[in-house]
């Protein structure tokens, strides 16, 4: 029952963190204004910090080192993970024929390190805040490795039923769960290889900058989506090989296991 309430309250904080965090920004700022994204995912990110602070002291009282705060570093090699297969599904679609190719302005390109900053502050972050940082360290304590894995892709994944990733059948949509299931997978993933949160973090961002910067226009959404979750079930194994033991999972930052406090 611990874990079924430890999943819920990620599952609550991240709705609340992304509809709180940025509902400020949304009733100050007009749709206008050019600062209202970026304040609105900074204000995101601010707001996944205070909410998994507060949970960590006062519910589970877990140390803020457990997070996984080593290599920064790693987050430019997550982004590769990250991107590669999204890049190899675009591919494999435009080859088969499923997936035709439009022309972009180059200004797209010029845009990229703002999108970056933006997605960043708006999900990559908070979310692997969340599920490849707290609920990672709350999780792996009482389970084994691979049923950590599991939790964590699949809760990762199910919260993608409110948003459905533009699919317009019932099919399309599942098959983005499924995709977003093969997303947690790779971030838990990187987040095991990586000894840390920020390979799992620049793993999400790699994901979003694929979406974005090859722009190919699917011919059906779900061919893509089936493709996507392939390469990205790929990438998670290729990251994970060799490194998921079957006796626990080995705390990310040697001040964890001091107990450091929050």
């Amino acid at each position: 029952m611990k874990t079924f309430w430890s999943v819920l309250l990620a599952m609550v904080v991240m709705l609340v963190q992304a509809i709180g965090g940025s509902l400020p920004a949304s009733l100050l700022l007009d749709r206008a204004n050019p600062l209202r994204e970026p304040l609105g995912t900074l204000s995101v990110t601010l707001t996944a910090l205070l909410l998994v602070y507060l949970i960590r002291r006062f519910l589970y009282g877990r140390p803020w080192a457990a997070l996984g705060w080593r290599n920064p570093s790693r987050v430019l090699l997550g982004v590769l993970a990250g991107a590669v297969p999204v890049l190899a599904a675009k591919g494999l679609s435009l080859a088969v024929g499923e997936s035709t190719w439009v022309s972009a302005d180059p200004s797209l390109y010029a845009g990229v390190p703002l999108v970056a900053v933006v997605i960043l502050l708006g999900q990559a972050f908070p979310e692997e805040l969340l599920w490849r940082g707290h609920l990672f360290d709350t999780l792996s304590g009482r389970l084994s490795p691979r049923t950590v894995m599991i939790i964590l892709s699949v809760g990762f994944g199910a919260m993608h039923i409110i948003s459905g990733g533009g699919g317009n059948t019932v099919t399309e949509r599942l098959l983005y769960v499924v995709m977003a299931t093969a997303l947690g997978f790779s971030c838990t993933a990187a987040r095991v290889r990586g000894g840390g949160l920020w390979m799992a973090v620049g793993v999400h961002l790699g994901f979003h900058l694929g979406l974005r910067v090859l722009p190919v226009q699917p011919a059906h959404l779900g061919v893509l989506l089936i493709l996507m979750a392939i390469t990205l079930t790929l990438a998670g194994a290729a990251l994970l090989r060799g490194h998921l033991g079957g006796h626990g999972l080995i705390s990310p930052d040697p001040q964890a296991s001091k107990g450091v406090a929050a």
